[in-house]
């Protein structure tokens, strides 16, 4: 049964904000690995460790809490979700060893998993009519809090006092008061529950699962370099231009997710499939050519190479989820969306960790260009899929008047 109450306008506008800021946490480390490293003496496999961590935690939340919201409503995950949030900046903040980076990402994963599900869900509860808007939102937020933050991270290390605390507790302060809004909304889930709770399979309603494949191998391709460019890429970055402060390598990787963000506004007027086909072939191209930027060591090349990236990843990433958006049945939100995020964050984990594994054995540099070839290879792959895709509804799209004609 559907209740009706006096609708809370800032409500949506919160919730977006939560959403930033919580993707801008998960980036937040980023700029100061490379100090970490420096500090403790750690290889790039712990430093891909401590970023996979918070992908396997977050992939562990999206498994569960889109099922828990559909059944206890989203407000009570997402308070619970911030709360985490705010303990992991705690960590952080008193961190002094790596196991305390590795409890910090994980409260930081499971927080922030729950938050894109359980937040993505409650947008589309807000507005049910407006799935397409709302998915092209919540994609170019996404990539705003994550740029807006790595930014302002990269300048206070640079430049401002108390490098590994400072930051960690603005973006608590943040929270906090988006965690006082979440106290005073209402619950936006107002429809029939769901009688039961259970883990989220990546399986999806049978009406819609040709529109979720198609959505969920975009983002795979998308998702699969962005672990690297959150853990390894601004070391890389700054060492290939003999840079002596982080402030280079954050900014490159904001630079990428501020390309995102705007191509995912600009890219909305495209087709969602479109969209995503364009995209998928633009990462590979502009991820090729972020190997000799690299390694010739121009810092205007690494910077227009990364910016590339970022733009033709906002493409395929919000042509998937905008595709995706446009057909989640309503009754099944909280799991289509956790579907979803299952395979954007294994995507993103295991990549990672190989990369890590790899530059141990080599260095960073040394593995960056097979990597980056290799997921160029995946994304083209993802576009032809795409493409093949496309003819085929279109074709069958031909041929069902005839069948009803005969």
């Amino acid at each position: 049964m559907t209740t009706t109450r006096p609708v809370q306008r800032w409500a949506f506008g919160m919730l977006l904000a939560l959403v930033a800021v919580s993707l801008g946490v998960s980036g937040a480390p980023a700029p100061l690995y490379a100090l970490y490293a420096q500090e403790w003496g750690f290889a790039p496999l712990t430093t891909t460790i401590v970023f996979a961590v918070y992908a396997v935690a977050a992939l562990a939340a999206v498994l569960v809490t889109g099922s828990i919201s559909d059944r206890y409503g989203r407000r009570p995950v997402l308070m619970v979700a911030a709360l985490l949030i705010l303990a992991g900046l705690g960590l952080f903040m008193a961190a002094d060893s790596v196991v305390w980076l590795l409890g910090a990402r994980i409260l930081h994963g499971l927080g922030v998993g729950a938050v894109v599900v359980v937040a993505s869900a409650a947008l589309l509860d807000l507005r049910p009519d407006e799935g397409d808007r709302t998915g092209r939102i919540t994609g170019v937020v996404f990539n705003s809090g994550i740029a807006v933050v790595l930014v302002a991270v990269s300048l206070i290390v640079d430049r401002g006092p108390a490098p590994t605390v400072l930051p960690y507790a603005i973006l608590a302060g943040i929270v906090a008061v988006l965690l006082l809004g979440l106290l005073v909304m209402r619950e936006p889930h107002t429809e029939e529950r769901a009688v039961r709770l259970h883990v989220a399979r990546p399986r999806v309603p049978r009406e819609i699962a040709a529109h979720f494949r198609f959505s969920a191998l975009g983002v795979m391709a998308s998702w699969s370099v962005l672990g690297v460019l959150l853990s390894l890429y601004p070391r890389i970055a700054s060492e290939a231009i003999g840079a002596t402060s982080v402030l280079f390598g954050g900014a490159v990787v904001a630079a990428s997710a501020a390309a995102s963000a705007l191509s995912q506004a600009v890219g909305a007027r495209w087709p969602a499939r479109t969209s995503a086909i364009v995209g998928d072939f633009g990462t590979a191209a502009s991820l090729v050519l972020c190997v000799p930027a690299v390694a010739w060591g121009h810092a205007w090349g690494i910077a227009a190479a990364s910016t590339l990236v970022g733009l033709f990843f906002g493409l395929a990433f919000g042509g998937s989820l905008r595709h995706l958006t446009q057909h989640v049945p309503s009754a099944h939100r909280g799991e289509v969306m956790s579907a979803f995020y299952v395979l954007a964050y294994s995507a993103m984990a295991v990549p990672t960790v190989l990369a890590g594994w790899a530059a141990t054995i080599w260095t960073p540099r040394t593995i960056f260009a097979p990597f980056m070839v290799t997921v160029a290879v995946a994304c083209t792959a993802a576009a032809v899929m795409g493409l093949r895709s496309r003819a085929e509804q279109r074709a069958a799209e031909v041929e069902a008047p005839v069948a009803v004609a005969s």
